[in-house]
């Protein structure tokens, strides 16, 4: 038996922020990230749509790229002083992820972090609040999904937690948000649209609900992508849909190994971050190209790239999706491989052979269309650091 499971409403178009004026409650915590939302007069435009609709709202605010631990627990102290009804997100894929995990810590302040890192082994939540989740960038589509990355940078491992009941409630998608993005976060996040449609769409856990989204986001993304990253506007419309429809695919096919490995480079070398939607443009041509082994993977690589419009067997069309992809990635700067990123060579492979157990170990890898070991992960990997094919 496998589920389907979305918010219970979404919103979308221009306005739809207004949404948050008709909710029923008597306290809500907002959270949000950096200052992007309080520069852009987003911030207030939700205080004051609660404050309509009769809230006392306190404010969370500052919470960093890639949240960790600690603000998580921070968040839901808060929560747990103030009781609010509703919890109320605004921003990129951390503040919303942030506030799922403060969400589960308010219900139940007793559970631990060790706890929830178990795929779905998350207590029942709404006996105290229910969620609204508003993104302002488009690629995460944490706004629809039933997941949550949390960083614990002392082990250097981002978590990825995993539970229908962290599906928000309400999903709010105004395209004004995200029209405030730079170039770059528009790059780097719609291309994490793209790897989260084409892992669910070959997933193990694909279907026939989750296909028909995964195949549409893929379609929206090649089209609208583009011209989204220069800040046309219709464009990005079109995008935050698009990343919208690759969430309700994954949150409900699973994802793969692309975001395994990125989990668990995320935070982990001297050089710096590996920015997650960077990280999974970078990473996705070599996945493919390690899952095609799989008959039934080469199967649907053919079926997304004969949705382009792509002709030829399954393996041609392969090559095309990969070469595709690499020419979207060399057109928005990312990076073909890890050294060329700008990791050193020594810190990689001294802690390649820890990454790599710790992605085989990431709760993305069991719906992987092709198995892997810690010995092909490790030998997948090193290509992915020096740039070369995966024929193996």
């Amino acid at each position: 038996m496998k589920r389907f499971t979305l918010p219970r409403d979404m919103y979308y178009g221009h306005g739809s922020l207004d949404v948050l004026k008709s909710l029923e409650g008597s306290r809500a915590v907002v959270v949000v990230g950096g200052g992007s939302m309080k520069r852009f007069g987003f911030l207030d435009r939700v205080l004051n749509n609660l404050k309509e609709a009769g809230m006392e709202v306190e404010v969370f605010d500052d919470v960093e790229p890639d949240p960790s631990v600690e603000t998580v627990m921070a968040g839901a102290k808060l929560m747990q002083e103030f009781e609010p009804d509703w919890i109320v997100s605004i921003g990129g894929g951390s503040p919303i992820d942030a506030a799922k995990a403060m969400w589960a810590f308010y219900e139940h302040p007793n559970i631990t972090f060790e706890e929830l890192i178990i795929p779905f082994n998350f207590p029942k939540l709404r006996s105290k609040a229910r969620f609204v989740a508003i993104p302002s960038t488009s690629g995460t589509a944490t706004e629809v999904t039933a997941f949550s990355v949390i960083t614990d940078y002392e082990k250097g491992i981002k978590y990825p937690l995993a539970d229908f009941e962290i599906t928000p409630d309400v999903a709010i998608l105004d395209p004004e948000i995200a029209e405030t993005m730079p170039e770059s976060l528009a790059a780097n996040t719609g291309m994490d649209a793209l790897a989260h449609a084409i892992e669910a769409y070959v997933s193990t856990e694909s279907g026939p609900f989750t296909d028909p989204l995964a195949l549409k986001a893929i379609e929206m993304v090649f089209k609208y992508l583009p011209d989204s990253v220069k800040g046309d506007k219709n464009a990005r419309e079109q995008m935050h849909y698009a990343q919208c429809l690759a969430g309700q695919a994954f949150s409900n096919a699973l994802l793969g190994i692309v975001h395994s490995i990125a989990h668990k480079t995320g935070a982990v070398f001297s050089t710096g971050h590996v920015v997650h939607g960077y990280a999974n443009a970078m990473y996705l041509p070599y996945v493919i190209q390690y899952n095609r082994k799989n008959e039934t993977a080469l199967t649907k690589y053919g079926e997304i790239g004969r949705t382009l419009g792509f002709e030829g067997d399954d393996f041609t069309v392969t090559e095309k999706l990969i070469s595709e992809i690499r020419k979207l990635s060399e057109e928005f700067g990312i990076e073909k491989s890890l050294k060329d990123f700008g990791v050193k060579e020594d810190e990689f492979l001294e802690k390649l052979p820890e990454i790599a157990r710790n992605a085989v170990d990431d709760a993305c890898t069991g719906s992987n269309p092709r198995e892997i070991d810690n010995e092909s992960m490790e030998k997948l990997i090193k290509s992915i650091y020096y740039g070369e094919d995966i024929n193996f």
